[in-house]
């Protein structure tokens, strides 16, 4: 028999043969394709989007006031302008002063020899004349103590004819002195197109005098800054300043 043809000799029968023989790839337990490594990234974390903006209240908007400025006059810038500058410069007033006479007449020995400067003379100058001349007589008749006041306020009288600052209040102490003022804005023609109240409170040319009404312009004043709109509101200031003092009122609206 041929050996060739021997059962035995089958490869399909014999399995060491049958191992030699085999596929590897059909004994091999791994897949004949491999899988595909695919990356599933993490799932990303939510963000919340962002809160909007909780509207603010608008900030209060400060309405700037200025303060006025007033000039009180007299006829010589002595007395009674004095006595109300220094009143109103102690409380914190924007002040300055002058008079609208011709020349600075101050009282003297008798009623027709009074002592005259012109506007621009050192008060101090005019203390230390008078003090030479009789320092009894001006210390009695209150001169003295007057002058050395008004040196301690500003250097000498000034004349309002030549005076360039703007006021917004004119205060004078005499009706001559109201219409002298009046008159000297209507002459300067309004350039600068700048109202200006013009008030006259009538007061006696004495010391005394002067002292009382250098109260009511003060509280003339403090009206007259507290008001959120002077022009709406002069007209009531002045009846509640007639009202409680004494002294006749006059008032006019000018231009510089």
């Amino acid at each position: 028999m041929d050996p060739r043809r021997d059962p035995r000799r089958d490869p399909r029968r014999d399995p060491r043969l049958a191992a030699r023989t085999a596929d590897p790839r059909a004994s091999s337990s791994l897949p004949a394709t491999p899988p595909t490594n695919t990356y599933t990234p993490p799932p990303q974390q939510q963000v919340a989007p962002p809160a909007p903006p909780i509207p603010q209240p608008p900030a209060p908007v400060s309405k700037y006031k200025a303060r006025p400025l007033f000039c009180v006059v007299c006829a010589s810038n002595q007395n009674r302008s004095m006595e109300a500058h220094n009143v109103l410069a102690k409380a914190g007033y924007r002040v300055i002063s002058a008079g609208t006479g011709s020349a600075v007449r101050l009282p003297g020995p008798s009623i027709d020899k009074p002592n005259i400067y012109s506007f621009g003379t050192p008060y101090d100058d005019m203390y230390n004349d008078l003090k030479n001349k009789d320092a009894r007589l001006y210390t009695a008749n209150g001169l003295l103590q007057m002058l050395d006041r008004n040196r301690n306020i500003k250097r000498a009288p000034e004349k309002w004819q030549e005076t360039k600052t703007i006021a917004d209040v004119v205060i004078t102490c005499e009706e001559r002195c109201f219409d002298a003022v009046c008159d000297d804005l209507l002459a300067r023609g309004g350039d600068a197109n700048r109202s200006v109240h013009v008030i006259n409170v009538e007061i006696k040319d004495n010391h005394e005098e002067a002292l009382i009404a250098g109260k009511a312009i003060l509280d003339l004043a403090s009206a007259i800054e507290t008001s959120d709109d002077i022009d709406e509101d002069m007209e009531q200031i002045l009846l509640i300043q007639q009202d409680k003092h004494p002294h006749a009122i006059l008032h006019s609206v000018a231009f510089y």
